[in-house]
């Protein structure tokens, strides 16, 4: 069974998202067990930034989170365009969206903003996007089951950059699968806490959310689809001849992602070291190479 995860880029546009949702069609008889999602690009940082702009009295927090709707909204529509289903979608989104805005009226009547709060705020982008998917993957004809990922992912209170608590976190993730074989789309990035506060695991934390389930369950693989052909010898927009490197160590890629490559998140690579398990970095925009 292997995890796979998408990032904000490969969800950046409804056709993109369809793309990736054929790409998992075509991995079925490789048996995915879950595929875990970053927020659509660009909403983490909005989101983020609608905060800021709440707590400092700017009232264009509105507009922000106005442009935040309308994007969903759009995706939604170009996704599943069935009228019934798009009904029923936007439903569930109007009612995040919904406690979303409350939450920025909050901070910006209180004028204060938490690192607790920021966590909450930055926490919908990632149940917006895979709620969304999740719908589409069904309306697409692939049976899915959406999964927030608070319910099993625990961590202790350190907003922001929340460290996991793995002998819980593990229990429910395989408690979470073996109720229900069902494909799950999960919300990357984000946990809660013992008393169900959420909590976020830092930026670039959806991979790690993906090394985290493919723990837990001793996946065969754990896939991080991005938007290069894997892990390079150095950065391609400074470095001409840069080049793939097809085969590397858990130490050299957390070596490399310490020192500032960003295709992987250097958290990611510790719980599949521990189990052994392979991770592959693969491209969205070019699935049949091999990656890293």
């Amino acid at each position: 069974m292997k995890i796979l995860k998408f990032g904000g880029s490969s969800v950046g546009s409804p056709d993109r998202i369809k793309n990736v949702i054929e790409i998992v069609r075509s991995k079925s008889s490789e048996g995915i067990g879950g595929v875990v999602f970053s927020a659509y690009s660009g909403v983490t940082d909005n989101l983020i930034k609608a905060a800021n702009l709440a707590v400092s009295r700017d009232k264009t927090y509105i507009t922000l989170f106005e442009e935040i709707q309308k994007k969903h909204h759009e995706f939604a529509e170009q996704l599943v365009p069935d009228f019934k289903e798009t009904g029923i979608l936007k439903e569930g989104i109007d009612l995040r969206l919904s406690e979303l805005k409350e939450i920025l009226d909050g901070i910006y009547l209180i004028k204060e903003l938490t690192p607790k709060t920021l966590d909450y705020v930055q926490s919908f982008g990632e149940q917006l996007s895979a709620y969304t998917i999740c719908v589409a993957f069904n309306t697409a004809g692939i049976s899915a089951e959406y999964l927030d990922a608070r319910k099993v992912i625990k961590t202790d209170n350190n907003f922001n950059n929340a460290h996991l608590l793995e002998t819980e976190t593990y229990y429910f993730i395989s408690q979470e699968f073996v109720r229900n074989p069902k494909l799950r789309i999960i919300t990357g990035f984000i946990g809660s806490t013992h008393d169900g506060e959420t909590t976020t695991l830092g930026r670039g934390g959806s991979d790690y959310s993906a090394a985290i389930f493919g723990a837990a369950i001793n996946a065969d693989e754990i896939e991080i689809w991005t938007d290069v052909d894997g892990v390079l010898t150095a950065d391609p927009r400074k470095v001409n001849d840069s080049f793939i490197v097809e085969d590397l160590s858990y130490e050299e890629a957390m070596e490399l992602s310490y020192f500032g490559a960003k295709v992987i998140y250097a958290p990611t690579i510790q719980p599949a070291m521990d189990k052994s398990i392979p991770v592959r970095i693969k491209n969205t925009f070019n699935p049949t190479h091999p990656g890293s």
